[in-house]
């Protein structure tokens, strides 16, 4: 089952897919801001859940490690108990410390095993869940990174287009007048009275 940051990436991706090109481009698109405000809103508003998610699961690392001491606690309890009837049976005495230490050793060895075992299984669920959240949040760094250059790419394009435009708009003016102008600048806010006057 897919989380809601990975349902949402694909929103994104389908979102950006259904935009229609911008006229005489192929690598453009135009996009409604309001809906991918919404869609980016929600990612960053699911983010933090996601990660929460996967820190329980680490969490749980430690009922994990508990359980397998309970376990190993019982082992040790029943050889003990064992060993304490063995120990109790006089003309046996020799072999019951025999059998009582060897099943002290059984039950500690099974206990470490078991707690080695669950301490890998703990950090393996970190692993996963860490290297999880690192790839989502890859992903939506991507997608910001793409939207801000593209963004950045049209404002620069809309600046060169009105630059041009000014030039020619200057060039008309100075055309119109060829020998009163001579001294005017355009860009100096006082010939602005000039250009009144011509």
């Amino acid at each position: 089952m897919s989380s809601r940051i990975e349902q949402l990436i694909d929103e994104l991706e389908e979102y950006i897919e259904s935009c229609k090109p911008k006229f005489m481009s192929n690598s453009e698109i135009i996009v409604n801001k309001d809906e991918i405000d919404e869609l980016l809103r929600e990612l960053r508003m699911r983010t933090p859940e996601e990660i929460k998610r996967y820190q329980k699961i680490i969490s749980n690392k430690d009922a994990i490690l508990n359980d397998a001491r309970s376990k190993a606690q019982a082992l040790i309890d029943e050889a003990t108990v064992h060993t304490n009837e063995l120990i109790s049976e006089h003309e046996i005495m020799q072999q019951a410390y025999s059998q009582a230490n060897g099943i002290v050793a059984t039950a500690a060895r099974q206990a470490q095993e078991i707690l080695d075992k669950a301490t890998m299984e703990a950090n393996e669920l970190r692993m996963q869940a860490s290297l999880y959240t690192e790839d989502r949040l890859t992903e939506l760094d991507s997608i910001i990174s793409a939207a801000i250059q593209s963004t950045n790419s049209d404002y620069e394009r809309l600046a060169g287009s009105l630059g041009q435009y000014r030039d020619l708009i200057q060039s008309n003016l100075r055309a119109l007048h060829p020998a009163e102008n001579l001294d005017i600048h355009l860009d100096d806010p006082e010939d602005d009275d000039k250009l009144d006057v011509l």
